[in-house]
């Protein structure tokens, strides 16, 4: 390659329109241009984040070719979530070298390595490291060596969906330290789009990693203050109008229209986290429903203690169960119990059938002592009006001892019930109940839910939990946690959509109300006996201060005889 070439290549803009070319892909947009300024004159420890379908792995691999072209004694580390993704990096990469015809002499030597997990470049001198190696996050990271590591969505729902996975992504990733050369052109560069509020990115930037973030949307002014610590590029900062606020910042590749539908696809909070990369999802506010809140302990199908009191203190969490609630989300075993095992007040069964659309019938068993709500068995069944399924609802039923059976009746016109109610009278007679909703879903299940939780009023079985999370496996590796009703729990806001599955929550919150109804009319029934009682109580004063003004020397027999 010429001089002059090779100078006019050194911007890797240039190199980057040049590869696009050859590709026979559309020039890159003025917002790709900025994520590849960014990675050529970024800081060392830097964090790329860019809404899903920007095209930044494609960049990154342009971008690991550019840096070999440049030096070609470099030694560049690709790590991603799993193999085989970092094994598409490495082999596009092959791809890009071996297609343009200006980087021919970096095609690997017959006497060089030359794979897919592994490959040198023809100038690079003999070194123990390749000078291209991809391995999944999960591999033996130990004892490889890099001048660049590129972490290409490292982070995917599979190895993000409970803080367990979480933990151990965070410990994976410190292990890059000790592998990154300690020189001064050295480069840690981390690629993707946050699965999960509590994100790894987000903790790469408290240790002092620089991000810079591109969003689908241009965000308002305050927003950007708020929400995202002046990472926003300014690339996009720059051009924040009360006119472009809500516009799309790609508008050549994605039209407004478009990510609408997508907004509508991935929900409002999936969408804030891959499109609009936002960081502060975890406010207390917008979740009002906590984890924590919960006690988790044993429950049996016909006693209870009279009272559980819960703690917070770290003595009683249970590690033990697949948490997928948000970042400090832990699950508590209660402190102690207090009085005798006794029975329940009663026992009921909520669902929320499948239908106009739902994939999932939901369903949840609450019973109730002492203002106490005990769950020792809720989740989510596929499929609805078929007899298999109403079969296991009824004998779940069964198994639990269930006084009623509630019906959420908004869809079906109280089909359910009547397909029910044979199987009912076979298997396990018992009285069944419909309720309809008016109230906005999000609001009535927080209204609900929330008071219960704050008062440490509902007491979970821990293998709830267990199944809750094993129930969702069968569905896509995306979408599994969204199915699982502590993630619905720990997500839904207020914010009509906020959640795209919400059958197994809206059960739940269906049976709580029914005993949160009930505990309020006694509440209401012993407000109005102790007026009565009080009214007693003045009259009989009445009676007996008349009698002694009035019937002196008669008896009260006498008197009301």
């Amino acid at each position: 390659m010429s001089k002059s070439k090779l100078h006019q290549l050194k911007d890797f803009r240039n190199f980057l329109y040049l590869v696009w070319k050859h590709l026979n892909l559309p020039d890159p947009t003025p917002l790709q241009y900025d994520i590849a300024d960014f990675m050529q004159d970024g800081p060392k420890r830097s964090v790329i984040m860019a809404f899903r379908g920007v095209g930044k792995s494609w960049i990154c691999s342009a971008y690991a070719v550019h840096q070999l072209l440049l030096d070609p004694t470099k030694n560049i580390l690709v790590v991603s979530a799993s193999k085989n993704r970092a094994d598409d990096f490495s082999t596009f990469t092959l791809k890009i070298i071996h297609d343009i015809p200006v980087l021919q002499d970096l095609i690997p030597k017959n006497d060089q390595r030359f794979s897919k997990i592994a490959f040198d470049v023809g100038p690079a001198p003999a070194a123990h490291a390749p000078s291209v190696k991809s391995l999944g996050i999960s591999s033996q990271l130990t004892g490889s060596r890099a001048d660049i590591i590129i972490a290409d969505d490292i982070e995917v729902p599979n190895n993000s969906a409970t803080q367990g996975m979480r933990d151990k992504l965070d410990e994976q990733v410190k292990e890059f330290e000790a592998i990154i050369k300690p020189l001064d052109t050295s480069r840690i560069l981390f690629l993707g789009t946050p699965q999960c509020e509590d994100s790894i990115y987000n903790k790469l930037r408290e240790r002092g990693y620089n991000a810079r973030i591109w969003t689908s949307e241009y965000p308002s002014k305050d927003l950007v203050v708020k929400n995202y610590d002046d990472d926003i590029a300014p690339f996009i900062t720059k051009k924040i109008t009360d006119e472009s606020v809500g516009t799309t910042t790609e508008p050549t590749r994605f039209s407004d229209l478009d990510l609408e539908e997508r907004k509508m696809s991935y929900g409002r909070t999936g969408y804030a986290l891959q499109f609009m990369l936002n960081p502060r999802l975890s406010d207390a506010d917008r979740y009002p429903l906590k984890i924590n809140d919960l006690v988790i302990t044993d429950i049996d199908t016909d006693l209870a203690p009279e009272k559980i009191i819960w703690s917070s203190d770290k003595d009683n969490e249970n590690k033990d169960l697949p948490n997928v609630g948000l970042g400090g989300d832990r699950y508590h075993k209660p402190s102690k119990t207090i009085g005798d095992m006794i029975p329940y007040t009663g026992s009921v069964m909520s669902i929320d059938p499948s239908g106009r659309g739902k994939d999932e019938t939901g369903y949840a068993v609450v019973k109730m002592l002492n203002g106490q709500l005990f769950v020792p068995q809720a989740g989510g069944l596929k499929g609805g009006y078929d007899e298999q399924t109403l079969k296991l609802l009824v004998n779940i039923a069964k198994d639990n001892k269930v006084n009623k059976i509630i019906i959420e009746s908004n869809f079906g016109d109280g089909m359910f019930q009547e397909l029910l109610k044979p199987i009912l009278f076979t298997m396990y007679p018992c009285s069944v109940e419909e309720v309809r909703h008016s109230k906005q879903k999000e609001l009535r299940i927080i209204d609900v839910l929330e008071p219960v939780l704050n008062q440490h009023k509902l007491i979970v079985d821990p293998s709830v939990v267990q199944h809750d999370y094993k129930s969702a496996q069968g569905y896509p590796i995306e979408h599994q946690a969204k199915y699982m009703l502590m993630y619905q729990l720990s997500r839904i806001t207020k914010d009509k959509g906020s959640l795209i599955h919400d059958d197994r929550l809206d059960a739940l919150s269906i049976a709580v109300a029914y005993w949160v109804e009930q505990m309020n009319q006694v509440v209401d029934n012993n407000i109005s006996s102790r007026k009565q009682e009080l009214l007693d109580k003045e009259l009989t004063s009445f009676t007996d201060s008349f009698y002694k003004r009035t019937v002196k020397g008669r008896s009260k027999a006498m008197l009301w005889s």
